[in-house]
């Protein structure tokens, strides 16, 4: 196998690591994604396509990353969770992952932001619409990014169509 046949490899299962990625949040998403485009411009042997590859699917990468935080924020924001909420949400999502593989570290997340809205606001009722209002803007959060990030991949996928035939 030649080096940019072996790059192609490397950057296309990176790719696909970087884009399931920003859907479990266990496994690296975007700054993967980028890291993996520039390593197709530095050794897929593309020239300056690899270089633009690498621009157009950062920026895609980084647009993405930077919308799921402000969306997931403005959620957030808009039901007036405290970050205290967020912050056990996040360590029983933790120790969920490790209690029940694979759908511990989402089910750990909505029960432990629920326990602590609940603790906190002292009305179930209030607690699960606030909770379900993050929820959300979490999922939507994470949407934008996967989209995203599908369109990047999707951007070096043709780049490297491109290249391999008319190499």
């Amino acid at each position: 196998m030649d080096g940019p046949a072996l790059a192609a490899l490397l950057t296309g299962i990176a790719l696909a690591v970087a884009v399931a990625g920003t859907v479990v949040p266990v496994l690296p998403g975007s700054v993967l994604g980028i890291l993996a485009l520039l390593e197709w411009a530095l050794f897929g042997g593309a020239g300056a396509g690899g270089w633009i590859v690498f621009a157009i699917g950062s920026v895609l990468f980084a647009a993405g990353m930077a919308l799921a935080y402000i969306l997931t924020g403005r959620g957030i924001a808009a039901r007036k969770v405290p970050n205290g909420s967020v912050v056990f949400a996040v360590i029983v999502a933790i120790v969920g992952m490790f209690v029940v593989p694979i759908v511990g570290l989402f089910v750990g997340f909505a029960v432990g932001l629920l326990a602590s809205e609940w603790v906190r606001t002292r009305d179930f009722k209030a607690a699960t619409s606030s909770s379900i209002g993050v929820l959300r803007a979490a999922g939507l959060g994470i949407l934008v990014e996967f989209g995203f990030a599908a369109a990047a991949a999707t951007v070096w996928v043709i780049s490297a169509w491109i290249y391999f035939a008319n190499r």
